[in-house]
């Protein structure tokens, strides 16, 4: 893939999950990877196991949620590389109660990760990315187009990252930005064991079945095939994301219907 070669590419959140799946994929195709995540145990172990792999990678220890962090991210980029072209906005945190007996800073703690903190790393990249017209991409998820029950903060803030990306395009029309909204459905990884519940401690294990779920690998192949080509937006799997999504458009109430359904049937459902 000649269009990603020597290209420089920013992966928050990608010490493990899709984030390090989509370090591998951009690294395999010849790119320059800045991987970036809170725990710095994992972090380095992840520059390790792509460097082993032959791939191009600077790693930087950065917590999305605290704006300096994200411009030195930035920083350490242009730094190291001279130059930014993608973006790739993955870090985020998810959430398993109901609203009614969540902590409020529950709430505002996934607010702060998933919203503020593409906020804060676009910010400061987007002078950077203009110059070489380069890529913004949001990893959302299907809870950004249907609200999920249990997951009142984690759709509030993957709904707010697509308005914001939404909004961040039309206002680029003519300066050559591109942005891509990749919305995943139930992928294999490790946001579900990290999920907060009600009074914010971790969740600890996944109620789902992970064998049964896209792997992260084959997303990431995904996403990074849609930013080659300049895709606005792209929902991945056929049944729970293309298909929810399309029939939320027609008909919300069953959907809704659908959705409660769906995540009441999951070991200890908070909302059963």
């Amino acid at each position: 893939m000649r269009e990603i070669r020597d290209k420089v590419v920013i992966i928050t959140g990608s010490s493990s999950g899709i984030g390090y799946a989509l370090a591998e994929e951009f690294g395999r195709l010849g790119a320059k990877v800045v991987i970036s995540a809170r725990d710095i145990t994992r972090l380095r172990q992840a520059e390790s196991s792509l460097s082993s792999a032959g791939i191009d990678v600077l790693a930087v220890n950065t917590d999305v949620s605290i704006e300096n962090d994200c411009k030195q991210l930035i920083d350490s980029a242009i730094t190291h590389f001279g130059r930014i072209d993608i973006l790739v906005n993955n870090a985020g945190i998810s959430m398993r109660a109901v609203f009614a007996k969540t902590n409020l800073d529950v709430l505002q703690k996934l607010m702060d990760t998933n919203f503020w903190g593409t906020v804060y790393c676009t910010k400061y990249a987007l002078p950077h990315l203009l110059k070489t017209k380069g890529s913004v991409v949001g990893i959302i998820s299907i809870a950004g187009y249907v609200g999920l029950p249990g997951r009142t903060g984690y759709s509030a803030s993957k709904f707010a990252v697509r308005g914001f990306l939404d909004t961040l395009r039309c206002e680029n029309l003519k300066t050559g930005l591109h942005v891509l909204i990749a919305a995943p459905g139930f992928t294999s990884s490790n946001i579900r064991t990290a999920a907060l519940t009600a009074d914010g401690s971790p969740q600890g294990e996944t109620p789902r079945n992970e064998s049964n779920m896209m792997p992260a690998e084959v997303a990431a192949r995904k996403i990074v095939k849609a930013t080659i080509r300049r895709k606005d937006s792209i929902i991945l799997t056929m049944l729970e994301g293309k298909f929810t999504v399309f029939l939320n458009r027609f008909c919300p109430k069953l959907v809704s219907r659908m959705a409660y359904h769906y995540m009441s049937k999951e070991p200890d459902s908070p909302f059963n």
